[in-house]
Parts: structure tokens; sequence; C-alpha cells
């Protein structure tokens, strides 16, 4: 999943937006049993305009509804809510 936060945010309040997300999108294995592994990266190259990129890893895609839906879930993602511009997602399996 990728997202685009606001391009007129202060540089700090980006960058504190894009931890604070991070901290409370690392810490949901611990809440949510279903997921077996997950990462937060944020961009390095200014010439791209996605900001975060989070990658998860479930056993199957109604794992991964069920984790769209989960109450830890929709408070860390509603974290960075206000602060977004646009956001894209790709269910893949492998």
């Amino acid at each position: 999943m990728f997202f685009q936060l606001k391009a007129d945010l202060i540089p700090q309040v980006k960058q504190q937006a894009m931890n604070d997300f991070r901290d409370a999108i690392l810490a949901l294995p611990e809440k949510i049993k279903l997921i077996r592994h997950i990462e937060v990266g944020f961009n390095c190259n200014p010439d791209e305009k996605w900001d975060i990129c989070l990658n998860g890893e479930f056993d199957s895609l109604n794992d991964v509804k069920a984790y769209a839906v989960n109450p830890f879930h929709l408070a860390a993602a509603g974290a960075l809510k206000s602060f977004l511009s646009g956001r894209s997602c790709v269910d893949y399996e492998y």
C-alpha cells in the first residue's frame, strides 16, 4: 500500500505524522495475530510522489479483510487520515 501526504504540510508535521503512523502500524502484530509480518518504509527519493509504503503479509485474503476492519487497525490508520492526499493498494499472492 502506498500513501501520499498533502503537499502543503510543514516538513516537521509531515515527518511526525509519518513516524506516528509507522509506530502505530508496527505495534499491530501484538494486537492482531492475523498479521504474519508488517513493515513501513518512507520514500527517500524526492522525485517520486508516494511518501509511505506499507507492506504486510497475511495467510489469506480473508485475513487481510479481517485486518482491514479490525478496530486496532482502524485506529492506527486514522492517525494518518487527516494528512492524506492519496492512497493506492495492491493485494497479491506469492
